[in-house]
């Protein structure tokens, strides 16, 4: 029938709808404000960034191809590493360009605000075991992940050091809170780079070569750096910067005079977040928050705090961490070309009355 939509297709679209899309071709969407208010992200509400057409590929026939300066090369079948065991983390994903739109002067790239971000337990097989099994040639210096979106003359690809790669943490996953992998998210199998930003963490991986000198590529090289404008050297975008976020009162409501309780969610990369201040109508009074569960690193933490005396009118609320190497949010993060890492202190207005 004219206009009839396909399960898979029409089951995609529902999914969709529960995102803030930032571009349809390719498709990148934020999470929703919402969404972000809850320990864990849905799977249909976690943020989507894409750098070309979503690959098609099977869970059943997808080979992943393990090369380079190994002993052993072979090619690994997804369907059998599903199999399991396989091993669960609770991490957060940031994109590196989250927050661009706040940066001045604009910087190129995506417009992101601030919802290219969401937690999901994801399960998966250490990238370790895989190139164990593959034996490490001497000289090994970092493992290359490319992934099957791109055409061939410039697949997604992005190389990890050596000792990144070999983390026990850094996951080949297959799984996102508890079912598999959606194609949006790199179905049938992504790589998961907990702490570092998510560019990191490659889609729909299809390579895996492990190298004895710098890869040069496109996204290596010439996105995700940073690049001051300023002849300063270029630095490559690795781990998160220690941040927070304001998720409640939400944005453009009004709440009562009195008490306010203040809410919202803290992380740094690989480290753990130690402190939350929130400060109340500008100035340098911050006062601190309750921090409601064990900080543990490559994951956020929820925080709360108490307005006492809210009185009518409009104020504003800002919130700041600090993680356990000193690390504090900035009022302004540094400018960069790319508009990467923006973790300058986040700015909530309030109406009170």
């Amino acid at each position: 029938m004219e206009g009839e939509q396909l399960p898979e297709a029409s089951s995609q679209a529902d999914e969709r709808s529960r995102l803030v899309v930032v571009k349809h071709e390719p498709f990148n969407a934020e999470t929703p404000p919402e969404a972000l208010a809850a320990a864990r992200t849905p799977t249909p509400s976690f943020f989507v960034r894409s750098n070309s057409a979503e690959p098609e590929l099977s869970l059943a026939t997808h080979r992943v191809t393990v090369e380079g300066a190994v002993e052993h090369p072979f090619t690994l079948k997804v369907a059998e590493l599903a199999r399991g065991p396989l091993r669960s983390l609770p991490v957060t994903l940031e994109c590196a360009g989250n927050g661009r739109t706040s940066m001045t002067p604009l910087p190129e790239g995506e417009p992101w605000q601030q919802g290219a971000l969401g937690t999901a337990v994801w399960s998966g097989v250490p990238l370790a075991e895989v190139l164990q099994r593959a034996r490490l040639k001497p000289g090994a210096l970092e493992v290359l992940v490319e992934g099957a979106d791109g055409d061939a003359s410039k697949r997604f690809a992005r190389a990890l050091p050596l000792a990144k790669a070999l983390h026990p943490d850094t996951l080949l996953a297959l799984e996102m809170n508890g079912a598999p992998l959606t194609r949006a998210h790199g179905a049938p199998m992504r790589l998961l780079v907990p702490g570092w930003y998510g560019m990191a963490s490659v889609k729909w991986v299809t390579r895996l070569e492990v190298r004895t000198q710098p890869f040069e590529g496109y996204y290596q090289r010439e996105r995700y750096i940073y690049d001051r404008g300023d002849g300063q050297a270029i630095e490559p975008v690795t781990r998160m910067q220690v941040k927070s976020l304001i998720t409640s009162p939400a944005e453009g409501t009004r709440v009562a005079p009195g008490r306010v309780v203040v809410q919202g969610m803290a992380w740094s990369g690989e480290r753990r977040v130690v402190r939350v201040e929130v400060a109340v109508d500008g100035g340098d009074h911050w006062r601190a928050a309750t921090l409601l569960e064990t900080p543990r690193p490559s994951a956020w933490v929820r925080w709360a705090f108490t307005w006492e005396g809210a009185k009518a009118g409009r104020h504003t609320l800002r919130a700041r961490a600090t993680d356990e190497a000193g690390e504090t949010q900035p009022e302004r993060a540094p400018w960069n070309r790319l508009g990467y890492g923006n973790n300058a202190v986040p700015v909530r207005v309030v109406e009170v009355g």
